[in-house]
């Protein structure tokens, strides 16, 4: 099993900086995931640790020792691609052992080696046939296969999984992980799907614009989120972002919402706290919560905009007339005053572009719940389920209760 360290690793394209100032420490055996929306970076990110790129900064270590000037067929790594990468004119036994064949290994050990990488991967029964006899699926197993049969010390997949039917790819997700964790191999895996990073990964680390934004436990990066991007993203359904403003006055601190105002509860330790950001705006990133009652005096009120059936829930849509919020961790655009009366004063908004017209709320009921659209509904939250992220996007973060 192989470390492997990434150390302020940059890579640029002309003027596009695809990777900047990567700190990655990958433990031996560990499976990571790196996960973010198409285009920040992630694949290049796979590509400077193989060592198909070169870095324009930065170095890449395996076991503490610099990889960077080495050749990728000297890092005893495997890689599989989205695109399966088959030799169509081979069988799938061929293809699998096209590697050690290419290292001119002994025959009948390699025909032992492909047999036994085939079974693990479950194509043991396909071996004979040809590329294009297979399913999305099939295909993947056999370049995986193909990838493995070397014995590698690191393993890196690409999306593998991208261009596999929903079924198929429920079940290679297990089938990876068990894999990975019967070889003891070093596992990077890239993923824009937060399903597949949330259910595979020992850690994962979020890519954003080909900076690094947080890296941990999926538990722990979901629940506690540190900037308001990570916040957003890994939210299935979406994560609500609401502005809103804050006022702090005789020990009182409330969350303007626009139409309506959230207070915490008298004595809440994270009073003080919030009371630190007076008059300032923040946004509020709110998780589908359940239909629960008001909760310590915490609650919005709105009318139902949709109700989406998933079988075993419904995910019910609330406009609660806030005002929605796509700064995400971007520098906030050119405010336009217009007037909205509040309890607390002038309440300032901004003309977002592409924003939807109201902010939203997402609501959990179990079926057989029964809610129309147009009905009007009250949520109660704890002072728990609140997200708060300052202007630069950066998470507010409270001494604990």
């Amino acid at each position: 099993m192989v470390a492997i360290a990434a150390r302020e690793l940059t890579k640029t394209f002309g003027d596009v900086v695809a990777v900047q100032g990567v700190d990655l420490d990958v433990a031996p055996g560990e499976f990571l995931v790196v996960v973010g929306p198409t285009g920040c970076g992630k694949s290049t990110l796979l590509r400077l640790l193989a060592g198909f790129e070169e870095p324009t900064a930065g170095k890449v270590l395996f076991d503490g020792a610099p990889v960077t000037d080495i050749d990728p067929r000297e890092r005893n790594i495997a890689m599989v691609f989205q695109n399966f990468a088959l030799y169509p004119h081979l069988t799938v036994a061929q293809n699998i052992g096209f590697p050690l064949r290419a290292g001119s290994g002994p025959g009948p050990e390699i025909a032992a080696r492909v047999a036994e990488v085939a079974r693990m991967v479950g194509i043991a029964d396909l071996l004979n046939r040809y590329p294009e006899h297979l399913s999305g699926g099939q295909r993947q197993r056999a370049a995986m296969a193909r990838a493995l049969v070397r014995r590698p010390a690191v393993f890196l997949l690409d999306e593998p999984l991208s261009n596999v039917d929903a079924g198929a790819r429920a079940a290679l997700r297990g089938e990876i992980v068990a894999l990975a964790r019967r070889l003891a191999v070093t596992t990077i895996y890239v993923t824009h799907d937060q399903t597949e990073a949330m259910s595979m990964a020992d850690r994962i680390a979020v890519l954003r614009l080909g900076v690094l934004q947080q890296i941990g436990p999926p538990a722990e990066v979901y629940a506690d989120p540190d900037t308001l991007f990570v916040a957003a993203f890994l939210g299935m359904p979406r994560t609500s972002l609401l502005e809103a403003a804050v006022y702090a006055e005789d020990g009182r601190v409330v969350l303007d919402l626009g139409s309506q105002v959230l207070e915490l509860p008298p004595g809440d330790p994270r009073t003080a706290r919030l009371a630190e950001h007076h008059t300032e705006r923040v946004t509020l990133a709110l998780r589908a919560l359940p239909l629960q009652p008001q909760l310590l005096g915490m609650s919005v009120r709105g009318t139902v905009r949709s109700v989406e059936n998933l079988g075993h829930e419904l995910l019910v849509h609330i406009d609660v007339g806030g005002v929605p919020s796509t700064r995400l961790d971007a520098p906030a655009p050119p405010s336009r005053p217009v007037a909205a009366s509040t309890p607390y004063g002038f309440y300032p908004t901004y003309d977002l572009v592409d924003a939807p017209p109201t902010g939203e709320v997402m609501v959990r009921m179990p079926v057989p719940a029964r809610v129309r659209i147009g009905d009007e509904l009250t949520v109660g939250m704890g002072p728990a389920d609140l997200l708060l992220f300052d202007r630069a996007g950066r998470r507010i973060r409270f001494a604990e209760a």
